[in-house]
């Protein structure tokens, strides 16, 4: 796959999504089975048999074993066939590849690259997550047909919700504000706040407002593909302080991309909110309004990359409103050139 980062945990499915049997996700353009074993614990292998390559998870989980569905070769966590029906010995070559995982956030999250690497640790924090006042919920997962940098773009650009979002977080007040980029190691934040306007619909919805409004947008982003949007809206007239966001509107709203292929990407998002805390009928309104914003993108960056396919360009003008997402991009390249060198096998010269 073209620029992408192995040594990172990506999102592999929604705790909620895997069941007692096998489940299977391609990532990183890899075939990939998870399952629960006995105790509870996930474990992660290359969803391909060692005999005849039939994918594992067409067969069953048996005791703490996945079994191929073929000839019934049994598979530990770690790879290792440990049963062969019909004679004794195992073959040496009968393994397959295993891979890091482990559970957090109700998320399932993966590590492709190297193992030794796979520090639980750099797993990305949720903001607030599990704090009092606050409340969580888990959107369906999406699978959006484009490269993954087409979409870590989009989710660093404020500048299309105008045109792309009128009906949910679409704001014409904001769309001639500049907005401010800042950048560090290991992240980088694209924001603007947009001074006594009227609340989007979405927010005229989840609050009374007497009057006009400041709204906020804070971009995060945290490579390789983890995205962070801070949003409030407050009454207008306030100074704009950590203690007077927290008495208005403010979401923490996040997107976690886990590439698929070159052209596809498994889009999963995850919401984190002050307001509304136990209320149900809220929560539904939410997933569906936000399901269908991430799915207004999703025809964009399609079609996008359909266009990007047919001519082999990516992109012809520049503008200003690029200069955010442009930073994403190299950010991640960068990384991904030096996974790959990393990865890379040595190579001598005869002297």
């Amino acid at each position: 796959m073209e620029h992408v980062v192995r040594n990172a945990w990506y999102v592999l499915g929604w705790t909620a999504e895997i069941g007692s049997g096998p489940f299977a996700r391609r990532v990183l353009d890899e075939p990939v089975v998870a399952f629960r074993q006995r105790d509870g614990q996930l474990a992660a292998l290359l969803d391909r048999c060692a005999h005849r390559l039939v994918p594992l998870s067409l067969g069953s989980v048996v005791d703490d074993t996945l079994q191929c569905g073929y000839h019934g070769l049994r598979y530990d966590g770690t790879g290792a066939c440990v049963h062969v029906p019909g004679q004794a010995n195992v073959p040496p070559a009968a393994r397959v590849r295993s891979f890091p995982i482990t559970e957090r956030y109700g998320a399932a999250w993966i590590w492709m690259g190297d193992a030794e690497q796979a520090d639980p640790q750099r797993i990305p924090v949720i903001e607030r997550y599990g704090s009092p006042g606050w409340t969580v919920i888990w959107g369906a997962p999406q699978h959006h047909r484009s490269h993954y940098l087409n979409i870590v773009e989009n989710l660093q650009d404020p500048a299309h919700t105008t045109y792309v979002h009128p009906g949910t977080i679409g704001n014409p007040a904001s769309s001639d504000i500049a907005p401010i980029i800042e950048e560090s190691e290991g992240h980088i934040v694209t924001y603007r706040w947009t001074l006594d306007a009227e609340p989007p619909p979405i927010d005229r919805k989840n609050a009374n407002f007497s009057g006009l409004a400041d709204r906020c947008q804070y971009y995060h982003f945290f490579p390789p593909c983890t995205s962070r949007v801070d949003v409030v809206t407050m009454q207008a007239g306030q100074e704009h302080t950590e203690a007077n966001m927290d008495r208005g509107l403010r979401a923490f709203s996040y997107k976690f991309l886990t590439p698929e292929t070159d052209t596809a990407t498994h889009f999963f998002w995850l919401h984190v909110r002050n307001f509304g805390v136990g209320d149900q009928e809220l929560d539904q309104r939410l997933m569906r309004d936000m399901g269908r914003t991430f799915e207004e993108d999703n025809v964009i960056v399609s079609a996008m990359q359909r266009e990007q396919d047919a001519t082999g360009v990516r992109q012809l003008a520049w503008l200003r409103i690029d200069a955010g997402p442009s930073r994403a991009r190299r950010m991640i390249e960068k990384m991904a050139a030096a996974d790959a060198a990393a990865a890379a096998p040595a190579t001598s010269t005869a002297s």
